[in-house]
């Protein structure tokens, strides 16, 4: 079986660094050149980037939709399907999505993130799921060491600090590697 990465952070990037796009393609990329599954909330900004960049070197896509229905994505979400092969339809809104997110996958990677990407980095590291923060990548991604050290938890689960995301999907793949043998 292939391993799921799924691939979070903000659907809006103004607030991300100027090379934000960029870094999210290379992100996808890579995770799609070692034959893992990119899992996203089937959503805009740096998912999308990241899901661009696995599509365009041959990758595998699945969106996880907050919305009941195709229409529903489309219309009321105005979500995209670009660089997605399925799309699931939670009807559960971003909430619900953001818990079948994180849990759909085997790591979570966060980048440039805003309040959702805190919510699916905070269900992952309850779950204890191995968690990629790419550092320096702006927004609420860059307060999360200083989360995890104020709420005098963690230990239990992996958390990897990195800024190069074909370093961090190295790290990532040594750890599951570890972890399933």
């Amino acid at each position: 079986m292939k391993f799921k990465f799924c691939v979070s952070g903000a659907a809006e990037t103004d607030h991300c660094p100027p090379r934000i796009r960029e870094t999210a393609e290379l992100l996808g990329k890579t995770i799609a050149q070692h034959d893992i599954v990119l899992v996203n909330g089937a959503t805009t900004g740096f998912p999308f980037f990241a899901a661009k960049g696995a599509k365009e070197a041959g990758g595998f896509v699945i969106g996880i939709s907050p919305a009941a229905t195709k229409q529903e994505h489309r219309d009321r979400y105005h979500l995209p399907f670009d660089y997605l092969d399925i799309v699931v339809y939670t009807g559960f809104g971003y909430a619900g999505r953001n818990l079948l997110l994180t849990r759909s996958a085997d790591a979570v990677i966060v980048g440039c993130g805003r309040m959702g990407t805190l919510n699916e980095f905070t269900i992952a590291f309850e779950d204890k799921k191995p968690i990629g923060v790419l550092t320096n990548s702006g927004g609420t991604t860059d307060l999360i060491k200083e989360i995890i050290e104020h709420s005098r938890r963690g230990g239990e689960t992996p958390v990897i600090f990195e800024s190069d995301p074909v370093v961090l999907v190295g790290k990532f793949l040594a750890l599951l590697h570890e972890e399933n043998h």
